[in-house]
């Protein structure tokens, strides 16, 4: 596990957003902070089906300052295929942008920050809250 890097899963950033004082500490202790444009989807659909989503779009772009994005290759393309191909045999689906969000995880070799469950079901380095 890299230690001074983390990759961000969408409900590590929505707790974020919620002033949740141990993901803010533990956020502070890494250099690098990677987010997937899968990630960043989900949180511009959460800003525009909100209430107020002048406000959250401006919480999203005050975020993704201090993020470095990555995008899918090829190697997470095919990583991605490994990994729906595995949890279709073991008959345990997860969300299907959770399964992006965990292959560009891995062909980054970056440990997975979340706080959503069903990724035990993967074979990643995560970090828990």
């Amino acid at each position: 596990m890299t230690g001074n890097k983390c990759f961000l899963d969408t409900s590590v950033i929505i707790h974020f957003f919620k002033s949740n004082a141990s993901i803010i500490e533990l956020l502070k202790t890494f250099q690098e902070v990677y987010v997937s444009n899968i990630v960043v989807g989900e949180l511009y659909y959460g800003a525009y089906a909100s209430s107020n989503a002048t406000k959250h779009i401006q919480q999203i772009q005050d975020f993704l300052t201090d993020c470095i994005i990555v995008s899918p290759d090829l190697d997470a393309s095919i990583a991605y295929g490994k990994l729906k191909a595995d949890l279709k045999r073991k008959g345990s689906p997860i969300p299907e942008n959770d399964i992006w969000i965990a292959a560009i995880a891995i062909e980054q070799n970056i440990p997975l920050f979340t706080t959503d469950n069903h990724f035990k079901l993967l074979d990643l380095d995560l970090i828990f809250r």
